[in-house]
């Protein structure tokens, strides 16, 4: 299954004397410098029937012509797996993720992911690299995730996503009380030992978050964060690293501490959350298409409401 790509333009007299690759990026926006090069060393995209190299001059009044083919991007099959759609046009795709489904295909989870079911929803989407998504959440991390369901959505959205445009804030809970909020600006990459963990390292890619406190309590903190960078298990790496790890992270969260003189009911909510106590919530970022804002907002899942109660009725139970 593919896509076929007819496109043709003018090169304008001001574009006039520069090169191919850099002519047909003006030309056609909507698809990456990379992805256009690729076609251009394909002879794919060629000027006035001619095929040439990326680097080579185009002059005004020639004509840029492609045709190419936009192959599936794998052997996906398509699965009906129910999704909780916050929003959808022809353009772009929000959902709320629930705890559990896995984004993209891996090994141990070759089946039943997000993509399996985006496969099934928008059956075209395979022709779009990594079936639109642009972005991840970790398998058991809830809230709100945007997938691209054209090429050109998809190039957009990344874009903004490069540009550090698209608004990504979370919640979370954190082990500890934080006293106030801060900037976590500490590369992360994969750790030394464990190649299934990331880890702040001096030789990691660049990596900030900016974290705010909604709610205290005694041995825990609501907290909200917003992400600049996105990279993996990025909030959970930078909020062990800044010692409050959050409830539930197994890969993170260190030693199970039990605080002071509490209820059995909340010991036992704390030691068995199911997940790591994190929620994507709100996002924002500009329609590939229209150019316009977009906002969203996913309310808090039930298991981490039920949480934030019992710690409020802890708190509330050693007041006076």
């Amino acid at each position: 299954m593919s896509e076929i790509i007819q496109l043709s333009a003018e090169v304008p007299s001001e574009l006039g004397g520069q090169r191919l690759d850099q002519v047909a990026a003006q030309l056609f926006a909507e698809y990456s410098r990379s992805r256009l090069s690729s076609w251009i060393k394909d002879g794919r995209l060629t000027v006035d029937g001619q095929v040439v190299r990326p680097r080579d001059i185009v002059h005004g009044g020639s004509v840029l012509a492609l045709e190419a083919e936009q192959e599936a991007q794998g052997e996906w099959i398509a699965q009906d797996i129910e999704l909780d759609i916050v929003y959808e046009d022809e353009q772009i795709l929000v959902i709320n993720k629930p705890a559990g489904l896995v984004v993209h295909p891996a090994a141990g989870h070759a089946d039943g992911t997000l993509l399996n079911a985006l496969l099934h929803h928008v059956p075209d989407i395979v022709n779009v690299p990594r079936a639109g998504i642009v972005h991840r959440l970790d398998k058991d991390t809830t809230g709100l995730m945007v997938v691209a369901k054209t090429l050109q959505a998809q190039t957009k959205l990344v874009e903004q996503l490069q540009s550090r445009t698209v608004s990504r804030i979370y919640e979370c809970i954190v082990i500890g009380v934080v006293t106030s909020g801060g900037k976590i600006d500490a590369p992360i990459g994969r750790h030394g030992g464990a190649r299934q963990r990331m880890a702040v390292t001096e030789g990691g890619k660049p990596a900030v978050s900016h974290y705010r406190v909604l709610e205290r309590f005694r041995s825990h903190t609501h907290v909200r964060v917003k992400l600049e960078t996105g990279r993996t298990h990025q909030i959970r790496v930078h909020m062990a690293h800044v010692g409050f790890p959050l409830v539930g992270d197994q890969t993170y969260g260190g030693r199970f501490r039990i605080p002071p003189a509490a209820d059995q009911d909340m010991v036992q909510a704390l030691k068995h959350f199911p997940r790591q106590a994190l929620h994507a919530r709100f996002l924002a970022l500009k329609h590939p298409t229209t150019g316009q804002v977009m906002k969203w907002e996913s309310p808090l899942p039930d298991d981490f409401v039920e949480l934030l109660t019992l710690l409020q009725d802890d708190r509330g139970s050693f007041i006076g």
